[in-house]
């Protein structure tokens, strides 16, 4: 898999920061990184979640640009979702964030 070096918007790399400052989605990244793909109900038993919020976790990342999501068909025809890292680089440096923060256009209000 071939590493990303992305550059981010400071919306971009709000909203993977904060897809990051959860203690399930580290765990659900820290599984995918090192087992591989995987679908929903395999990924639910290992981290020892609940489907319907690892589901909602898994939006989160894939919004985010950090996980991918590929629908596939099982021998016995059941539809599995599976998903799985995207590969990527971000550097974190104190220029980085200012020049991020440039662009933001997320309302400070919320």
């Amino acid at each position: 898999m071939k590493t990303k070096n992305i550059s981010k918007n400071g919306d971009q790399l709000l909203a993977m920061l904060a897809a990051l400052a959860n203690p399930h989605r580290l765990r659900i990244m820290a599984t995918l990184a090192t087992g591989g793909r995987n679908y929903v109900s395999q990924l639910a038993r290992e981290i020892g979640i609940s489907r319907p919020l690892l589901h909602l976790h898994l939006q989160k990342l894939e919004n985010a640009g950090l996980v991918t999501s590929q629908l596939e068909l099982s021998r016995d025809g059941k539809a599995l979702n599976y998903f799985e890292v995207s590969s990527f680089a971000v550097e974190l440096t104190p220029a980085m964030i200012a020049e991020a923060a440039k662009s933001l256009t997320t309302d400070l209000e919320k």
